[in-house]
């Protein structure tokens, strides 16, 4: 019954957010269709009991707009929306929801799947909530055997399809990352610790692409040149938050970025396959160059085997 309510919550801020204002009987309409109740309209009392809920759980207000028609709307929205984890949750819950109340559609949605990492997940958020020092047992690709040490847990990121944990090492005294799914075994310790307050995660990862922070790299300007269908892919899924569009013609789409030009930007690049090209600075564009001559010379050598 709990998780009926949570999902009704969700509802209602999904349905409110996707309208600049929307009224009170159009939202009893679309409740009645939505499958999450039982197919009548929405009680005025229910309706104002889930926007006090959705306010006291998400520190969302839903307003009413008396001069647009009594319209509803959620104040701040652009705060919402720069929030990844809540619109995280909220965008996955209201699918979910979809799926639980037509059953038809289960099938014909498709989710990517995160293939492990998944398994300390709940240890490591109790870790993060009582401040407590974990003793793992990690084995990173490349090493032969594993080691046991203790980390502090400051924070869980997840990318391309892999959990990381960022965290204090005890023992080599900095921070470091740490993919769960090279993780075999974690447990909690009776040692405390406190998150310091100058650290922040942006910050942390300030021009970074990818999870591995890289400092001896200096963020600068980078700029390349899109073509084909490499234009509107990069114009709708941007590689950083940083990317900006600086010029356009009928050909191509050139975009700016300021990052750390990291093997991981480059292996984004490389993604592109032949639709981009790097304009500055020279020393990535060689870098570029160097890396599809690599490419090429094990095609040739194939070739002559």
């Amino acid at each position: 019954m709990a998780a009926n309510k949570f999902g009704r919550y969700i509802w209602l801020v999904d349905l409110i957010r996707c309208h600049p204002y929307i009224t009170f009987n159009e939202i009893s309409e679309r409740w009645e269709t939505c499958g999450l109740g039982d197919g009548k309209p929405l009680p005025w009392k229910t309706f104002m009991n889930h926007k006090k809920a959705v306010q006291t759980i998400f520190n969302i207000l839903i307003s009413c707009d008396a001069s647009r028609g009594y319209g509803y709307y959620i104040e701040d929205a652009d705060s919402l929306e720069g929030d990844s984890f809540r619109s995280w949750l909220i965008d996955s819950y209201a699918t979910l929801n979809q799926l639980q109340a037509d059953r038809q559609l289960e099938k014909r949605i498709s989710f990517e799947k995160i293939p492990s990492g998944n398994k300390y997940l709940q240890t490591f958020l109790q870790a993060m909530r009582q401040n407590c020092v974990v003793e793992i047992t990690h084995q990173g690709f490349g090493r032969s055997h594993a080691s046991t040490f203790q980390v502090e847990p400051y924070h869980l990121k997840v990318y391309n399809r892999r959990w990381y944990l960022i965290g204090y090492s005890v023992y080599s005294e900095e921070i470091r990352t740490y993919a769960l799914d090279r993780i075999q075994h974690v447990s909690l310790t009776n040692v405390k610790f406190q998150l310091p307050k100058d650290f922040s995660i942006e910050q942390y990862f300030e021009g970074c692409v990818g999870i591995i922070s890289d400092p001896e790299y200096d963020i600068e300007r980078v700029v390349i040149k899109a073509y084909g269908w490499a234009r509107n892919y990069l114009s709708t899924l941007p590689l950083h938050e940083s990317q900006r569009e600086i010029a356009s013609d009928d050909e191509s789409i050139t975009f700016e970025f300021r990052v750390r030009p990291n093997y991981e930007f480059f292996q984004l690049l490389l993604q592109q396959t032949d639709q981009i090209e790097i304009l500055e600075p020279q020393w990535a564009k060689d870098a570029m160059c160097q890396m599809a001559e690599n490419i090429l010379s094990y095609y040739k050598k194939s070739e002559n085997a």
